[in-house]
C-alpha cells in the first residue's frame, strides 16, 4: 500500500516506467523504507492500526474476511510485515508469529510499538532465513511480493518454510490498475498503458541508481508463480470499496474504488 512519491529518498531526477533488476530493486527499496519509515507510519498508522490485520486500502480485515482460518496456536510468519501491525494482531489471537522485513527503519517503527509479541527478522523474502517446514501459516499485506523483481522467489520460499496444508495468503494492487494512472480522481479513469507491460515504476537518481522499484504482473502471472510454486490456489479476493467510506490513500480512492478494483488477495495452500 504505497503513494509512489517521487521525493522519498534522495535526489531524485527521474520517474516513471523503466528496467529495474531484482539485486538492484532490492538495495534500493530497503533505504526507501528505511528512510520513509516515521513519515509513511505517521501519515497511515492510524488506518493500520497499532495491532489490526488490514488487507488493503479498502480495509478489509482479517478479524471479518478470515482468510487464514484459524491461527490459536500456530507458527505464522508474516513476510513483508512492516511495522508488525498485522503481526502483533495474530499474536494477540494466540498464534506464534515471526515478522520478517527487509527494512530496519520499519522493523524499528515495531519496536517503539510494543516489547513484546511477535518475533522480528530482518532479512529478504526471496530467502527465506528458516529451515524447511517451519509454519503453519503464512501471510503478506502488501508487504515484499510487489516490490521485488522476481517474485517467484518469494512463492518458493515461502512454500519450502511452510509444513504440509500450509496456507500461503497475500495481497497486492490489483494487476488491472496498472493500466490506469496512478490518480485518485477522473484521470484515474482512463485506462493509459497496457496492461501487458511489465514494465516496473522506479524512482532513480542522476546516475540511474534504483532509489524504489514496484513491479506489476498480471493476474495470470501470480497465478503461474503460486502454481509453479508449488501451491494450490482456493480462491481469489477482489475487496469492494466500502459504502460510506470516503478517504484517499494514494491511487485509492471512492470513485475508483467503486468502479474497478484496487486490491487483490490470493489465498493458496501447500498441498
Amino acid at each position: 500500500m504505497n503513494e509512489r512519491a517521487t521525493t522519498a529518498f534522495g535526489p531524485v531526477t527521474a520517474a516513471g516506467y523503466a528496467p529495474a533488476g531484482a539485486e538492484g530493486s532490492v538495495r534500493g527499496n530497503r533505504r526507501w523504507w528505511d528512510r520513509e519509515a516515521s513519515a509513511y507510519l505517521a501519515e497511515h498508522g492510524a488506518f493500520l492500526g497499532e495491532d489490526d490485520f488490514v488487507w488493503g486500502p479498502e480495509g478489509l480485515r482479517e478479524a471479518d474476511a478470515g482468510l487464514l482460518g484459524e491461527v490459536a496456536g500456530r507458527d505464522v510468519i508474516d513476510v513483508g510485515c512492516g511495522a508488525a501491525q498485522c503481526s502483533r494482531w495474530l499474536a494477540g489471537r494466540g498464534a506464534r508469529v515471526v515478522g520478517l522485513d527487509l527494512s530496519i527503519g520499519m522493523l524499528q517503527g515495531a519496536r517503539r510499538s510494543t516489547s513484546s509479541g511477535p518475533v522480528l527478522v530482518q532479512a529478504d523474502a526471496r530467502a527465506l532465513p528458516f529451515q524447511d517446514a517451519s509454519f503453519d501459516l503464512a501471510c503478506s499485506a502488501y508487504g515484499a511480493v510487489p516490490f521485488v523483481a522476481d517474485p517467484e522467489r518469494i512463492m518458493t520460499e515461502v512454500a519450502r518454510v511452510l509444513r504440509t496444508g500450509g496456507r500461503w495468503v497475500f495481497s497486492v494492487t490489483h494487476p488491472v490498475r496498472w493500466a490506469f494512472p496512478d490518480d485518485p480522481g477522473p484521470d484515474g479513469l482512463v485506462v493509459n498503458r497496457s496492461y501487458f507491460d511489465r514494465t516496473p515504476y522506479v524512482e532513480l537518481d542522476a546516475a540511474g541508481t534504483v532509489l524504489y522499484a514496484e513491479h506489476h504482473r498480471t493476474l495470470g502471472d501470480r497465478v503461474a508463480a503460486l502454481v509453479d510454486g508449488g501451491f494450490v490456489i482456493e480462491r481469489l479476493v477482489e475487496p469492494e470499496w466500502p459504502e460510506g467510506d470516503e478517504h484517499v490513500w494514494g491511487g485509492w480512492s471512492p470513485l475508483r474504488g467503486r468502479l474497478i478494483p484496487g486490491t487483490l488477495i490470493l489465498v493458496a495452500r501447500r498441498p
